[in-house]
């Protein structure tokens, strides 16, 4: 896989190893790349920060609101009477504009919701897009937890960057508005109750580097208990059977209890913040009315007024609240950039497999296969990229696909139409990476040979009129959640119910599903976890067939069922197969017996081909692994068979 020039790199692999970093608190890369994402959403986007600008000036409007009707309109002094209607008027005043700051807030809440989890939606429906067309080379090299934690976590936390950018400016227009009234109604004042800046700066710049490693610790704490709790859910059965409940229970507590550490430090450490914060609050409001009384009985001709002093304690007590905010907001900030950068990395991760500009699609197929020279290295076909990239010295590997060792090696074959052809070898024969190449997953340089089938170069033709006309079943049956007629029409929805019934009994699976509690419309559990694996496989059958292939590839289809299923499958195959060129990878003889041509590959070459006779007859590699291996299986089969 190539990385665009714009992609995100360079962060070392240690902080990704959990998930988690902290980027710079403005990243241009990650706003420039986010906008258009927030665009669809612009209206709203512009709706929240109105609201937000009405809200913050209500919160600002009402100290001085307070300040104007205490010095203009209220008696303070004996025999004095005021002005009662302006002062009811200053008290409507109030109370509109409090309602309307409240309703301000309830609005920037409600648009910021929108623009985030609209964008929400957009970025995991554009990762999910873009994941399905990744190579499986990709996939060879990325855990899926990592792709899992992007897709969810990484996008969770950059949802949050509109309403932390908003709530941000939210917070400075509040500080700053705050400073200027303080200064503005009285300057002296003003900045005497300020003192207490630099004391609560110090603090913040000690305090932050503390928060960030504890949040930290409790991002690789929770990544720990998570990774635990998922291998021993996935793996159940083992520990089940292996009796090791108590021993894992005590490993998952460890795990647990770091946790649990780490978020009562986290809790410890925010707990000093506040009282902090309270205490500067406090000694801001005495100095303000130490200050300030002095001033309001001053005779001197500077006296302050009541309501100036009574506006500055309000101020005072607001001043404080959007510093505290900033402070969480910074560490925000700097996790949704970092999950920015690593979201973007992924999307910019460009597929190795992408169809040629003028590629055409196949016409209905023969079936005919061809191997020219077909050589083959997967590191010619991928770069040692993901989504933590590592030098590739690390890996032993210098990068060049020429100095890597080929896993197939100059191999000719050809396979005519209708033709049932077994590749049989020792494990890491290569076989595997054959049929995974005649389908496509992974593309072959020009310069190591090629396939054509039906004359066509599979490169220069569209990889969904190949699959489209070929079918894989593999050793291992995967089924989807959904009904068992969802399962059989994975590829094909459109499929008649008689067409799938047809494909249902062909593989003898037909009278399984009837024996169902709903049949067809009998649903499956993840995986399909509520079936025998042999019930499954024949349903995998069914799911390949049901296309109508041309081609049809067996990887060790029948491995992991038990000889009575195989038994039916063979029968079925033999209907199956008729018309349909067949290449199937298998241990057990019964399935390569009656195969038109065998093809023995060893260390990636072809070393014999021929029918099971003639094979035999050389006394090679194949006899040799009939003898150790194949024999006994016919064996075991057959006397399934007789029962």
């Amino acid at each position: 896989m190539m990385m665009n020039s714009g992609a995100f790199s360079g962060r070392s692999r240690g902080g990704e190893d959990d998930g988690e970093t902290f980027g710079r608190i403005y990243d241009k890369r990650v706003v420039l790349r986010l906008l258009p994402y927030v665009r669809p959403y612009r209206t709203f986007a512009i709706l929240a920060f109105i609201a937000m600008l009405i809200y913050v000036g209500s919160q600002i409007a009402i100290p001085y609101l307070l300040k104007f009707g205490i010095d203009n309109y209220l008696p303070v002094e004996e025999g004095e009477t005021g002005d009662f209607p302006k002062l009811v008027l200053v008290g409507v005043t109030f109370i509109v504009v409090a309602l309307a700051g409240l309703a301000a807030n309830y609005f920037q809440q409600l648009f910021m919701a929108r623009v985030g989890l609209g964008m929400l939606y957009d970025l995991r429906r554009a990762m999910f897009a873009h994941l399905q067309k990744l190579s499986l080379s990709y996939y060879d090299k990325t855990e899926v937890g990592r792709i899992m934690s992007r897709v969810q976590g990484d996008v969770w936390q950059l949802q949050e960057l509109m309403t932390v950018v908003i709530m941000t400016a939210a917070d400075l227009l509040s500080l700053a508005g705050i400073v200027a009234m303080l200064l503005v109604l009285n300057l002296e004042l003003g900045l005497t109750t300020m003192i207490v800046l630099p004391i609560l700066a110090l603090t913040m710049a000690i305090w932050q580097p503390f928060a960030v490693k504890a949040f930290l610790r409790i991002r690789t704490a929770i990544s720990i208990v998570n990774g635990a709790l998922n291998e021993n859910l996935t793996g159940v059965r083992v520990v089940q059977s292996l009796n090791r409940q108590p021993r894992n229970l005590e490993q998952f507590d460890e795990k647990n209890t770091e946790h649990l550490k780490a978020n009562l430090w986290a809790s410890k450490l925010s707990s000093t913040l506040l009282p902090v914060v309270d205490i500067l609050t406090a000694v801001a409001i005495v100095l303000a009315i130490y200050f300030g009384s002095r001033l309001v009985i001053s005779t001197e001709g500077n006296n302050l007024e009541i309501g100036v002093l009574i506006a500055f304690i309000m101020y005072i007590q607001r001043f404080f609240d959007p510093i505290r905010n900033l402070t969480m907001q910074y560490t925000q900030l700097q996790r949704s950039m970092a999950s920015g950068a690593r979201i973007f990395e992924l999307l910019d991760v460009e597929p190795d497999l992408v169809d040629r500009p003028n590629a055409g699609n196949l016409p209905r197929l023969k079936g005919d296969v061809e191997l020219k020279d077909l050589s083959f290295s997967y590191a010619a076909s991928e770069a040692i990229v993901g989504l933590d990239r590592e030098n590739t010295q690390t890996n032993g590997i210098n990068g060049s696909a020429s100095e890597m060792p080929d896993v197939l090696k100059h191999m000719t074959l050809h396979i005519n139409p209708g033709e049932t052809v077994a590749v049989v070898g020792p494990t890491g024969a290569g076989k595997t990476t054959l049929v995974s190449l005649i389908s496509r997953f992974y593309d072959v340089p020009r310069e190591k040979g090629a396939i054509l089938v039906d004359g066509y170069d599979i490169r220069d033709v569209t990889r969904s009129s190949l699959a489209g006309q070929m079918s894989m079943v593999l050793q291992e049956p995967f089924l989807f959640s959904g009904t068992v007629r969802d399962n059989i029409k994975y590829n094909h929805p459109g499929a008649s119910d008689e067409h799938m019934i047809e494909a249902a009994k062909a593989v003898g699976v037909h009278d399984i599903i009837m024996q169902m509690d709903f049949g067809y419309d009998t649903y499956l559990a993840e995986r399909g976890v509520n079936l025998s694996l042999g019930q499954r496989q024949l349903l995998s059958f069914a799911r390949a067939i049901v296309a109508d292939p041309r081609i049809l590839i067996l990887d060790e289809a029948t491995a992991n069922i038990d000889s009575y299923t195989e038994m039916l499958i063979q029968q079925a195959l033999q209907r199956l197969l008729r018309g349909r060129t067949a290449i199937v990878i298998a241990h057990r003889l019964s399935t390569i017996r009656g195969a038109d041509k065998i093809v023995v590959l060893n260390q990636g070459e072809i070393v014999e081909v021929g029918n099971h006779d003639s094979l035999m007859k050389q006394d090679g590699l194949y006899a040799h692994l009939y003898s150790m291996n194949y024999a006994a299986m016919e064996e075991v089969t057959e006397e399934a068979a007789e029962k």
